[in-house]
């Protein structure tokens, strides 16, 4: 197979193109040209009066393909080999099925590749069905009645359900293809396989996860919802079996092997583990907020003259910055055309994120405005202290809100000038709670604060408009990667011989498709099961 990189296509020209001009590179013949597929596609748009995709295709051709690409002496041309995931052997020296603790990315990856593997596993998972968990989110949003194991933290898929289910990493490893497959098979869009920045849409995630749940049932697997992890029980250094809760009954499940896919907001099964003396240390975090913007000025800021070309759709942004006080300020999760979420897990405290539908229609731009926080910055040594100290700015935001789980907002401008926001502007807040109109710096630590107002200035210049006046911000984000990593050996074991540490909540990943890849780390870890081949 032949990958040629950087075929240009205006925004009005046909994909139909891509033939003749990869044709053109190898300069041959495009009847010898067999099959072509979009091995990636994105959007340049560097230059405003010259917005146009770029393409790396691959081809099939019925000539000699390493003649072809010698002849034709271009450094766009190069010999590829299709990636084709190997399943391992399972190598389980074990009786016992595995268990999966968790059923968002991490999870849902591990446990599909355990069944794939013929190792039948059961995966437990705090929350409920993708169906009755829409409702009781939808209950809270509309009511503001928390239901602590059934929010947009706990349930089927996790925390990565509710957002705009945003396929893009900074991590390099082979099983990403892995993942993209799996979630296209599962009914995601197909773009995700080529686009550069690939999202499947909070609408069309719910369907995703409920069809990966069904293939690995299919495959021998069980998973079973609305089932709390309560106690890892341990002999001679090792795990020997697990209890949990299920509709207030407990249930014991023999077992050697416990993958740990347990999500950035299972506090209360990290303090578990902590007090089972699972080695735990802090890990950096972020804080800060969302901020929304009208989605036309950020259209009109990326694309110029091009903006609303119907090819285009709704524009995005990234953004960084090294503020005051020699810490770093970003953007993250950028949400176009979306809605900002109140993303609640605990009585009594405020958490923001943002999600985004498939066709990104929404009025509003959001993204997280972050501030990073290292562990000099927790309030103690205690390898906890990270989860104590985002518990107790979500409990401020509570507060400062009225305690009726609307979130604190203001206005971009009120906030660098310091002062209270008293009416809204033109950007109206999409969070589904409400918001409280008021100084979000009350729930926010100094420096994060004193950052992002710098931070927001230098944005501005690289982003023209994102120092509008009238912009929310919506207080706090304070999840968007694990305050605690559970640490692990080259086997990917904590101390205790069998618990596999996985995804973001174990703090190895930062988002769907990281936290998808540790998910088939760590069950690959299992199915070799290298403690059996020592011994």
């Amino acid at each position: 197979m032949i990958r040629i990189n950087e075929i240009k296509l205006s925004l009005d020209d046909d994909e139909a193109l891509l033939k003749s001009k990869a044709a053109k590179t190898l300069k041959i013949n495009e009847k010898y040209i067999t099959n072509l597929t979009i091995f990636k596609k994105s959007v340049d748009a560097r230059r405003k009066d010259d917005v146009h995709f770029t393409y790396s295709v691959d081809v099939t051709i019925s000539l000699d393909e390493e003649q072809i690409v010698a002849k034709c002496k271009s450094n766009k041309a190069m010999i590829v080999k299709p990636y084709k995931y190997e399943l391992p052997a399972n190598n389980r020296g074990s009786q016992f099925r595995p268990i999966v603790v968790g059923f968002g990315p991490a999870g849902m990856l591990a446990g599909l590749i355990l069944a794939q593997a013929g190792a039948q596993p059961i995966i437990l998972e705090r929350g409920k069905d993708i169906d009755a968990r829409q409702r009781d989110v939808n209950e809270f949003w509309t009511k503001r009645k928390l239901d602590e194991e059934s929010n947009v933290q706990f349930g089927e898929g996790g925390a990565g359900t509710f957002s705009d289910g945003k396929l893009t990493t900074g991590i390099k490893s082979p099983f990403i293809r892995k993942v993209l497959d799996e979630l296209y098979e599962a009914g995601a869009p197909e773009e995700i396989l080529y686009s550069s920045k690939p999202h499947i849409g909070t609408d069309r995630l719910a369907i995703v996860v409920k069809n990966i749940r069904k293939k690995i049932e299919q495959l021998g697997g069980e998973v079973k919802l609305e089932c709390r992890l309560d106690k890892l029980h341990t002999a001679n250094g090792a795990v020997q079996g697990v209890s949990y809760i299920c509709h207030g009954e407990r249930f014991d499940i023999e077992t050697d092997s416990v993958i740990m896919a347990i999500g950035h907001s299972a506090r209360d099964t990290v303090e578990m583990l902590y007090n089972l003396g699972v080695e735990i240390i802090q890990k950096p975090f972020s804080v800060g907020a969302r901020i929304e913007h009208p989605q036309s000025l950020i259209n009109k800021a990326q694309y110029g003259k091009f903006a609303g070309h119907p090819k285009l759709g709704a524009a995005d942004y990234k953004l960084a910055c090294h503020g005051l006080h020699e810490r770093g300020a970003y953007t993250f999760c950028m949400c176009p055309g979306g809605t900002v979420v109140a993303a609640a897990s605990e009585k009594e405290g405020v958490i923001v994120n943002g999600m985004s539908s498939l066709a990104r229609d929404g009025e509003n731009a959001n993204s997280a405005l972050l501030v990073g926080i290292e562990p000099k910055d927790f309030p103690s040594d205690h390898p906890l202290a990270g989860i104590y100290y985002q518990r107790e700015i979500e409990h401020k935001a509570f507060e400062l809100a009225g305690g009726d789980y609307r979130a604190p907002a203001q206005l971009l401008g009120d906030f660098l000038a310091g002062k209270e926001s008293k009416q809204l502007g033109d950007v109206q807040p999409t969070c589904p709670t409400g918001v409280t109109l008021t100084n979000i710096e009350e729930c926010l630590p100094q420096k994060v604060s004193a950052t992002m107002k710098d931070a927001i200035v230098q944005m501005d210049n690289k982003l023209h408009g994102f120092n509008l006046y009238d912009a929310v911000l919506t207080a706090p984000e304070t999840r968007s990667s694990s305050s605690v990593r559970i640490l692990r050996d080259e086997f990917l074991e904590c101390n205790i011989q069998g618990v596999y540490p996985c995804g973001e909540g174990a703090g190895y990943a930062g988002g769907i498709v990281s936290a998808a890849v540790d998910g088939i780390k760590c069950a690959e870890a299992v199915l070799k099961d290298e403690h059996y081949k020592i011994s």
